[in-house]
């Protein structure tokens, strides 16, 4: 991703706009520097910053400390364990980290919040205080680490985080630094990403909330807590990574893999969540587009992270101040304002070079009773089914090796679709989740539940 690039340069309005967004978020938002980035169509198309210092401004490469953002790189390397067929998402963590307190938790819970885990560790406040304050899991997860049962609901847990990368270590058998420099931060371009600072990098900074003063905030170390929250990083690099998130990249995570990463995983918590979290992932809507991204805050910094992937538009907001300016939802501001004002040219249609026969057998109307739907083949190869001119269930699958197909969204999620055929080795009729969808309603010649009349269809009298 170049610096800047001329074929997708934004409108000279649209940098305004851009500029005055930030420009007022660090004036009401009393931050002594923000610095801000956005990513449109792959490339870094736009970056911009607004200080405190007279004829001074940070660039797209001086670091800020990112804080929960680190989770989303944790969980990346969670991921990449899961596709290697080292975990599963569904293994109790005991299975790979044995002997917490945590074991019976699984790893798709810790990852998307739901493993019952207290939000915060036990004792002084870990943000601010040095790591070796909790130098074992035990230290993190103290005497009673559950507040809710697993499973039950949505709580965000920072230890979770922390139980999530000591797996990787154990699994990698090195510490978790190492293998996000060497499986993620290399792959991507990413050497301005970095567990330590390094120059040239912004100081944390709390201000007054009735004063226009302020005073340094300390920078820990956060030891065991690094998974959570320790990373440094630039607006440059978060840019690559929010694009790595958008498209996926071989090198790293497949595009199927980060789409999955991006999918609610668990319900809403307001201020945290608003349509639910991922695998590592923040979801919210934001005037009328989905987002997903993650925000995060240590002592002296906020940060967000925002992508819409129907826009194909990222944004990212850093600024050195502990409270005040409201990093999630400048970013998403960034996003809707290039979006809105020059809305993505859709790509031109193409024709299949080699479709899929049997997926294409299946497209066409299909009926569930006498309810109408259409099967439509994507260009990506999945299948899209849903009612026919109005609100209803719609779903989208992919192919599975046996010939099945496998739900990827709502209701059908993780169901299994299956073409039943004829002796012949025509399609009788669909079978997804024990609904039989016909070519004909109520076809008498497929295996509808409960039968069909032997009188067929008729009028009154």
């Amino acid at each position: 991703m170049d610096a800047l690039s001329e074929d997708l340069e934004l409108l000279p309005a649209t940098r305004r706009a851009l500029r005055h967004r930030i420009a007022v978020a660090q004036s009401e938002g009393r931050a002594p520097s923000v610095v801000a980035a956005v990513v449109r169509g792959g490339e870094l198309v736009w970056e911009g910053s607004r200080t405190s210092v007279a004829g001074h401004g940070p660039d797209g490469d001086v670091q800020y400390r990112i804080g929960s953002i680190s989770k989303t790189f944790t969980a990346v390397l969670v991921m990449r364990l899961r596709d290697e067929g080292l975990i599963e998402l569904a293994d109790p963590l005991e299975k790979h980290l044995p002997g917490t307190s945590a074991g019976r938790v699984t790893i798709a819970q810790l990852l998307s919040h739901t493993g019952g885990l207290a939000a915060e560790t036990p004792g002084a406040w870990w943000e601010r205080t040095p790591g070796e304050l909790r130098p074992g899991l035990a230290d993190v997860l103290g005497e009673q680490p559950f507040r809710h049962a697993p499973g039950s609901r949505h709580h965000y847990s920072n230890p979770g985080y922390t139980l999530l990368g000591s797996l990787v270590e154990q699994v990698r058998g090195k510490p978790w630094e190492e293998v996000l420099r060497s499986e993620v931060l290399e792959p991507l371009g990413l050497d301005r990403t970095s567990g330590q600072p390094q120059a040239p990098h912004a100081g944390g900074w709390a201000v007054h909330p009735w004063a226009d003063v302020m005073m340094p905030e300390p920078l820990e170390d956060l030891g065991l807590m690094a998974p959570a929250g320790q990373l440094w990083s630039t607006a440059r690099d978060l840019g690559r990574f929010a694009d790595f998130l958008l498209r996926g990249d071989e090198r790293v995570l497949s595009a199927r893999t980060v789409r999955e990463m991006r999918t609610s995983s668990s319900p809403p918590e307001p201020g945290l969540a608003e349509l639910g979290y991922g695998l590592g992932m923040q979801l919210m809507a934001h005037g009328g587009r989905r987002l997903a991204g993650h925000s995060g805050s240590l002592p002296g910094f906020v940060a967000g992270l925002w992508v819409s992937e129907s826009d194909d538009v990222a944004a990212v907001v850093l600024a050195n101040c502990t409270s005040g300016l409201p990093p999630t939802g400048v970013a998403a501001d960034l996003v809707a304002l290039v979006a809105d004002a020059e809305p993505r040219f859709p790509e031109p249609w193409r024709p299949f070079r080699e479709a899929d026969p049997v997926a294409l057998e299946l497209c066409g109307p299909w009926y569930w009773g006498t309810s109408a739907h259409v099967v439509r083949l994507s260009a990506d190869g999945t299948l899209e089914l849903g009612p026919v001119g109005g609100a209803g269930r719609t779903a989208r699958f992919r192919v599975e090796a046996d010939g099945s197909w496998t739900g990827l969204s709502g209701y059908y999620a993780g169901e299994t679709l299956r073409a039943v055929r004829r002796s012949d080795g025509t399609v009788s009729h669909l079978d997804l989740a024990s609904f039989v969808f016909t070519r004909e309603p109520y076809d008498a010649q497929a295996p509808v539940p409960g039968g069909v009349d032997p009188q067929g269809w008729r009028g009154i009298g």
